[in-house]
């Protein structure tokens, strides 16, 4: 698996974990936070690996509709790129102390 699936998937479970059961929070926990293996999982729930994976692509696809409809990770990289570039321009800025502790009561909203 791609260093930048287990990223998207863990910021997509960051955002919408609340949304999920118990058990899909556990698996997705589990296999993406702490890095069990699916057989890991699966002995430790007394289930098939096979019912794992299953549930843990299941719980994959829910997670990405959530974000086609309501696109909170697409506004958080958005908002960070937009933070990145405000930064960059304080540097030639006179109120550079101000502009930067306006930035950063931003980055607290999140």
């Amino acid at each position: 698996m791609s260093l930048e699936k287990t990223t998207r998937m863990n910021y997509l479970f960051d955002f919408y974990q609340s949304l999920l059961t118990s058990k899909q929070k556990s698996y997705m926990s589990l296999y993406y936070l702490d890095d069990f293996s699916l057989g890991e999982i699966a002995e430790e729930y007394d289930v098939s690996r096979q019912a794992v994976y299953e549930n843990i692509k299941r719980t994959e696809a829910m997670l990405e509709q959530y974000e086609e409809k309501l696109l909170l990770l697409k506004k958080f990289q958005e908002r960070k790129e937009i933070f990145h570039k405000l930064k960059e321009l304080t540097s030639d800025v006179k109120e550079k102390e101000d502009v930067e502790a306006l930035i950063e009561a931003l980055e607290k909203l999140d």
